[in-house]
């Protein structure tokens, strides 16, 4: 009876140390939008795993959580967000206590401060829509239901800035000690591979793009400011502040109007842009044609996945202004 108790208590010791297993295997970090997953994924690789709530070819600024997205947040070790102005569907979600107290909000970490909006551009397009006969430009905004602006004051897609960049990565690596002491070790080695990669990354997206810093093109919506200033790029301007209205027929003709008389060579779309808007900006003339993807939708979760973005997007500019 002796011999059959202690190998019952060795194959019970051993589902347990299973079952343990398969709970840390299951803990994970949610990042709201790809990018800052990318981020993640580099602090909590061999420790944690990531997922990413907004679905690929999914809008930030009109996604509705599913129950399945409520699960996944509240069973989160660590969720990571940008803050209310631009996922307005976390909000409800990240006041649950649970995951209140294992959340970074990227807008509140020490030293981030978004930039303004674009204020000559936004002036001068809003003045062109006003008086069009479509909408106004106020209407153009994605409000959520307390009426606050996606796009208002501020612009708030902080993971195009490196610097940023940075800043999250060490918020990240942070939040991660402090639940898992125990991988203080890889921890530690990941975020010093992060800044490694990301400095020589920086050093190469700087001189690819130094050639065309005086170039004048448009983008389709503002979401690229960050990235723009980081390396010293001259948009002309953008033909949306919400990315979920296409631009009328009325506003294309003042776009394109607005891209010959400052000589643009390129108008860059998104991919859920239909290509008849391209189209009829630059029918007629020497402008080329490109593609900017914000949220990296073709790159998988990796290691190096946010220089991976980093350098899409810097290909994505450099081609069309080469004209390749």
């Amino acid at each position: 009876m002796l011999h059959i108790s202690l190998h019952k208590i060795f194959i019970l010791a051993g589902m347990l140390i299973i079952g343990l297993a398969s709970l840390s295997a299951q803990a994970t970090i949610v990042a709201s939008v790809k990018p800052i997953g990318f981020i993640a994924a580099t602090i909590a690789d061999g420790v944690t795993s990531v997922s990413v709530l907004l679905p690929d070819g999914a809008s930030v600024h009109s996604y509705a959580l599913r129950p399945s997205d409520i699960k996944n947040l509240k069973n989160a070790e660590l969720v990571v967000w940008v803050g209310p102005d631009m996922e307005a569907f976390m909000s409800k979600a990240i006041s649950n206590v649970s995951i209140l107290h294992n959340n970074i909000q990227i807008d509140q970490i020490p030293g981030v401060q978004a930039l303004l909006l674009r204020g000559v551009e936004h002036a001068e397009l809003g003045s062109l829509y006003r008086h069009i006969g479509e909408k106004k430009i106020e209407n153009s905004v994605s409000t959520d239901r307390q009426g606050r602006h996606y796009h208002g004051e501020y612009n708030m897609h902080l993971w195009m800035s490196p610097d940023i960049a940075k800043k999250i990565a060490i918020a990240i690596h942070a939040k991660l000690l402090q639940q898992m002491p125990i991988s203080q070790d890889k921890l530690d080695a990941n975020l010093r591979y992060f800044q490694s990669t990301l400095f020589v990354a920086n050093d190469k997206i700087h001189k690819q793009l130094a050639p065309f810093k005086d170039k004048g093109y448009l983008v389709f919506h503002d979401a690229y400011t960050y990235f723009e200033k980081h390396y010293g790029l001259s948009p002309t301007g953008y033909f949306t502040i919400n990315p979920e209205i296409q631009p009328g027929a009325k506003r294309l003709h003042h776009i394109r109007m607005k891209l010959i008389e400052q000589k643009g060579i390129c108008i860059f779309a998104e991919p859920q842009l239909r290509p008849t808007v391209m189209q009829a900006i630059s029918r007629g003339t020497d402008v080329r044609s490109g593609i900017l993807d914000p949220l990296g939708a073709s790159i998988t979760l990796s290691k190096d996945s946010y220089v991976q973005f980093l350098v899409q997007l810097s290909d994505q500019y450099t081609s069309c202004f080469k004209g390749d």
